[in-house]
């Protein structure tokens, strides 16, 4: 239900005075609070769910990734054509600031074998606590006030106005600075909707539309039609392990067709519909893309540490009587759901002959349907544009009112990198405010 000014009258509304609005209680808006309070600014911070921190939680429901320990150069051009936005953030709070914030909570780290780093406990709820903990009593600063159920509507006049979810109650909110850290709209169950995206755009930020990150994907199948049912019903919820993913070069690029512009080994899991999983999402941006431009398709190498001539020679090895499936598994070890999405892409023809088949085998085209929706996606693209905001990541079209985290126009791979990308934002905002009040 969307709220507006005019829909209450005066009496139904309390009205409140103070230094500085964080309207959000992720990462971002928890990470401007701490860097506000510990400079004795009084801040007050407003949330429509029951709890802060809900999709953070969640991020650390298998083991919380915190940071990557890659080198700083590699680190920055994971956020792609907005490494340099990112970058102005991680100048003031790094992967390895990430760490020390941590220890700085009671909190150690470590880097796990693929570089990730992880909390010790492998657990989020032991560092929200903590972090909590810290805001709420400081110490030499100002504890930070929360406002749970508090969901914004927008502004009315120079006042943000909450609805207090759960009653007729309404508060005006008269803040010298607010800070937006609203998310994105993937997990709208934790609260990130994009609820914000029309509030915004009323009056003239410009808001790239919110688009589905690190997501999973629908495929075409074979026929057009996606999975058979027989595919389906076999196989859906099987990984796909020891595989490697490529995506070709677009159309008209100046890479030659077929130059994979990514191309990674790892491993994904089947769903009834398509694919997802950490593979996938590492190469879901260009796969998005390439479908909002017309088509796409990702290419699957089965068999990566056997060379083409290689996969070849024992496909042209004489079966005998045996079936084609018991002749690759023999000669190549190709079962299961690998040998099941052979079945399901393939032609007759290709099955057939020998070259065909072995090329199939070394490149699988599987192609694509669409996205799936931004509301199952791990992460959101898209946001509050740039050019709406200074500098100092203020709104141009409302002084005083800074934006940070998931809501802006950026995006970033698993890994680790959101988070921190998240926590940088949220303390660049916070001492932008900080020096401006």
């Amino acid at each position: 239900m969307t709220f507006s000014p005019a829909s209450f009258a005066p009496s139904d509304q309390t009205v409140l005075n103070v230094d500085v609005a964080i309207v959000g209680g992720g990462p971002a808006g928890l990470m401007a609070a701490q860097v506000l309070s510990q400079a004795g600014v009084s801040v007050h911070l407003f949330d429509a769910m029951p709890s802060v921190g809900r999709k953070f939680l969640l991020a650390g429901k298998g083991g919380l990734n915190l940071t990557h320990s890659e080198s700083s150069n590699v680190f920055r051009q994971r956020y792609g054509a907005q490494h340099q936005l990112v970058g102005h953030w991680l100048d003031r709070m790094d992967a390895q600031a990430v760490r020390d914030w941590a220890k700085g909570l009671g909190v150690d780290t470590f880097v796990g074998t693929s570089g990730r780093v992880f909390p010790a406990e492998m657990k989020a709820a032991p560092l929200l606590r903590a972090w909590l903990h810290r805001l709420r009593h400081p110490g030499s600063g100002v504890p930070v006030q929360f406002h749970m159920r508090h969901r914004w509507q927008g502004w009315a006049g120079d006042h943000l106005l909450f609805q207090c979810t759960g009653s007729a109650g309404v508060t005006r909110v008269q803040a010298r600075a607010t800070l937006l850290a609203l998310g994105g709209a993937s997990w709208p169950r934790l609260g990130s909707d994009g609820a914000w995206v029309p509030l915004l755009a009323a009056h003239g930020v410009t808001v790239a539309p919110l688009k589905p990150a690190n997501c999973g994907f629908d495929v075409l199948g074979r026929d057009g039609q996606g999975w058979t049912e027989h595919f389906r019903s076999r196989y859906a919820g099987h990984p796909l392990k020891s595989v490697v993913l490529g995506v070709d070069a677009a159309l008209g690029a100046q890479e030659a067709a077929g130059v994979a512009r990514f191309e990674r080994k790892g491993e994904f899991v089947i769903t009834g519909t398509g694919v997802e999983g950490s593979l996938i999402y590492a190469a879901s941006a260009w796969l998005r893309d390439d479908l909002a431009q017309g088509a796409a398709h990702l290419t699957l190498d089965l068999l990566p540490d056997k060379s083409q001539d290689q996969v070849l020679a024992q496909v042209r090895w004489p079966r005998g009587s045996r079936s084609l499936s018991s002749h690759l598994k023999s000669r190549l070890g190709l079962e299961g759901v690998k040998m099941g999405l052979v079945h399901e892409l393939c032609s007759a023809e290709t099955l057939a002959q020998p070259e065909a088949l072995a090329r199939c085998l070394k490149r699988l085209v599987v192609p694509l349907k669409s996205p799936r929706p931004v509301a199952e996606a791990i992460s959101t693209a898209g946001g509050v544009d740039a050019a709406s905001l200074n500098a100092d990541g203020m709104l141009l079209q409302r002084p005083g009112v800074y934006c940070a985290g998931e809501m802006l126009n950026w995006e970033a791979p698993t890994g680790g990198y959101l988070l921190t990308a998240c926590l940088a934002s949220g303390r660049c905002a916070g001492e932008s405010i900080l020096a401006n009040l």
